[in-house]
């Protein structure tokens, strides 16, 4: 499903800290070094403006706990969802798991939340994850059911999906894991570039 810009949209970014890009050192616009940055680049001679509500170490409770600030009450026309990375990873290094079920609850309050609030269109970006290291790999039996969930969820409501771990899994293929993603979370400047070009792709 295609999103439709047109002049005078607010685009809004919200997730965690791939999404943050540190968006707070961006003192001039907000929008961080990341992928935001350089879809609103692109973005900005349609005059399309654009928002970054990005934080790092979110996981979908934490969008829960702001989602009315942050998000509803800016009322974007179109709205970008990047969430569940950290929902995966604190299982791992903090022992502080968010089950399957929990996570596709706090994200099904989100988009319900956002659908009644708001006349915009919706966009969810997969979680993903890019191993460079054995014990990463492990993390897939817990990132793949989120992945699932939120692949059905866009089917459920309607909602323009960015199949974004395939893509980069694809583009890992050729160019290296660990040349998209340092760490296999964070990107490096060519993985955002190709998240942003990902993205750009679905607009008309």
């Amino acid at each position: 499903m295609a999103v439709e810009l047109k002049t005078g949209d607010t685009v809004e970014f919200i997730g965690d800290s791939v999404t943050d890009g540190n968006r707070l050192d961006d003192r001039e616009l907000g929008l961080g070094h990341g992928y935001v940055r350089v879809i609103a680049d692109a973005l900005r001679p349609l005059g399309v403006h654009v928002i970054n509500r990005g934080t790092s170490a979110n996981r979908t409770k934490d969008l829960l706990a702001r989602w009315q600030p942050d998000c509803l009450d800016l009322r974007p026309d179109v709205l970008s969802i990047m969430i569940g990375i950290n929902d995966t990873w604190r299982r791992y290094d903090e022992d502080d798991p968010t089950p399957t079920e929990v996570f596709a609850e706090n994200y099904r309050q989100l988009l319900t939340a956002a659908i009644d609030k708001l006349e915009a269109q919706i966009v969810l970006i997969e979680p993903w994850l890019l191993p460079v290291s054995p014990d990463q790999e492990a993390w897939r039996e817990d990132l793949d059911p989120k992945i699932d969930v939120v692949r059905s969820l866009a089917t459920e409501f309607g909602l323009t999906l960015l199949p974004l771990n395939d893509i980069l899994r694809h583009e890992a293929e050729s160019a290296g894991s660990s040349e998209l993603a340092w760490d296999g979370v964070h990107p490096t400047p060519q993985g955002h570039q190709a998240i942003a070009r990902a993205w750009l792709n679905l607009t008309t």
